[in-house]
């Protein structure tokens, strides 16, 4: 009797083992899995980190090149408004200018009015 609460003691115990095996190999095996999806998530973060960084880079170098370019356009701007300005002076002198020549042309024509007429009184006056 004594041999045979053994044997059971044996079966059962070889039981015990093979199931604490059994649960030991299948923790391993989570624990791989776990390790994989661990290393696989890293992984994409990392590759994400990257590209933010990345990204941020560009948005750097972009932002830059906007404000050297809202610089050029103001100072376009700035050009422009002068030659405007200069523009508008040009445009009053010219005004004058044609003003002046048609009071030249007035008075040109009136010397030559009275000349014709001095001329018509001294060809009378020869006769």
């Amino acid at each position: 009797m004594e041999e045979n609460i053994k044997g059971r003691a044996i079966i059962v115990l070889s039981i015990l083992t093979v199931l604490l095996f059994v649960l030991n190999i299948g923790s391993c095996a989570n624990s791989l899995n776990q390790s994989a999806a661990r290393k696989k998530e890293m992984a994409q973060r990392i590759e994400l980190e990257e590209k933010l960084s990345k990204f941020n880079q560009e948005k750097s170098v972009i932002i830059d090149k906007v404000k050297t370019k809202d610089k050029e356009l103001d100072e376009e701007k700035a050009a422009h408004q002068v030659t405007k300005k200069a523009l508008v002076q040009e445009q009053l002198i010219v005004q004058s200018l044609k003003e002046d020549l048609q009071k030249v042309i007035k008075t040109k024509e009136t010397l030559e009015e009275e000349l014709k007429r001095v001329l018509a009184a001294n060809k009378k006056a020869k006769r």
